[in-house]
């Protein structure tokens, strides 16, 4: 709950049509307000905005005000995959130093539950970042 990863400098939370209705649903508004309201279109396809912040640029449903000095997913039960396969991202696991790199910014990575080989592949082999 430190909102590392989703905050800092530019960048993208993918979301696919499943998605973004199933968001939409706990929402209580429709597909395409959410789409409109939530998302927008970058070079790797639709994306969650951002708020800027103190931090950086949020995530838009990062909320740092429900448990005070925590960052918590508004979405958390239904998050994105980019974010469920956090931090088994084929970009991170590609070497020990990428591996290490991440682990600076993330306090969570070596200190959390222990994954086997196959969990960890079908994470990396669910989305391709």
């Amino acid at each position: 709950m430190c909102g590392n990863c989703c905050s800092g400098p530019e960048g993208y939370v993918l979301v696919d049509d499943s998605e973004a209705a199933a968001f939409a649903a706990h929402l209580g508004i429709s597909v395409p307000e959410f789409i409109e309201r939530y998302t927008r279109m970058t070079s790797a396809g639709r994306s969650l905005i951002e708020k800027t912040t103190s931090f950086g640029l949020d995530c838009v449903f990062l909320d740092r005000e429900k448990i005070p000095g925590k960052a918590v997913c508004g979405l958390y039960e239904l998050r994105p995959r980019q974010c469920r396969t956090w931090p088994f991202w084929k970009s991170l696991l590609v070497s020990r130093k990428r591996w290490e790199l991440a682990g600076r910014m993330c306090p969570g990575i070596g200190k959390g539950p222990l994954f086997d080989p196959a969990e960890i592949a079908r994470r990396r082999d669910t989305v391709d970042i």
